[in-house]
C-alpha cells in the first residue's frame, strides 16, 4: 500500500484499563509531524463496564477532533493472567468500535513489531521507545506518558508500514480486506 500524495492523519493506540494512550502524527509528502499525544486516566472508575463506556466516548471525541484517516492499535499480548488479557482486549474493542463507527479503517500491531520498528529490538523497553519517538518527532517526553508515547510508536510503525516498499499489505489485520481476500474463510 503505497502513501497517497496528500496529508494522512493517523492515530495510534495503546489500549489499557487503566490507562490509555493515544498519540496522534501527521504525514505530508513522507515527512512526519507531531500532532498531540496524551492519556485517558481510568484509574478512578471501579466498575470495568464504566471504563469501556469511556474508552468508546472519549476515544471518539478523540477522533472528531483529529478526523485519523488510519487507527492504529496494539493488539493485546498473551500473559500469565488469562484475566488481564480479556481486559486488555476489551479495552482494545471499545476503542475499535469507536473507530468503526466513524468508518475509520482499524490495523493491528503486535507490541514486537511496534518495538522493531521504533527502536530495532523486539524486546525494548517503553523509556527506548519514548526517547526514539522523542527523537524521532523532535518532540519533549515526559517518563509519566509512556503509553502515550508508546501510542505514537503505534502510529509510526504504521506509517512505516504504509511507506515500506518490503512490507506486506496481504499480511496486515485490516478484517475487511482480509475477509474480502478470503471469502471462503468466513462463515
Amino acid at each position: 500500500m503505497a502513501l497517497p500524495d496528500k496529508q494522512r492523519i493517523i492515530m495510534g493506540i495503546d489500549p489499557g484499563t487503566n490507562i490509555l494512550g493515544y498519540g496522534v502524527i501527521l504525514v505530508d509528502a513522507k515527512k512526519v509531524h507531531f500532532v498531540d499525544m496524551g492519556v485517558i486516566d481510568l484509574h478512578k472508575e471501579k466498575d470495568h463496564f464504566i471504563k469501556l463506556d469511556r474508552i468508546f466516548r472519549e476515544v471518539g471525541e478523540l477522533m472528531d477532533r483529529y478526523a485519523p484517516d488510519d487507527l492504529a492499535i496494539e493488539a493485546p499480548f498473551y500473559g500469565k493472567n488469562v484475566q488481564v488479557v480479556l481486559k486488555l482486549g476489551r479495552a482494545q474493542g471499545a476503542a475499535i468500535a469507536a473507530a468503526l463507527h466513524r468508518q475509520i479503517p482499524v490495523f493491528e500491531y503486535a507490541p514486537r513489531k511496534v518495538k522493531m520498528a521504533i527502536t530495532g529490538n523486539g524486546n525494548a523497553s517503553k523509556e527506548q521507545v519514548m526517547m526514539l519517538m522523542g527523537k524521532t518527532l523532535n518532540v519533549e517526553m515526559d517518563n509519566k506518558y509512556l503509553d502515550a508515547s508508546d501510542a505514537l510508536g503505534i502510529a509510526m510503525c504504521h506509517f512505516y508500514q504504509l511507506t515500506s516498499p518490503l512490507s506486506d499489505t496481504t499480511a496486515s489485520t485490516n478484517w475487511k480486506k482480509f475477509i474480502n481476500a478470503h471469502p471462503e474463510r468466513v462463515k
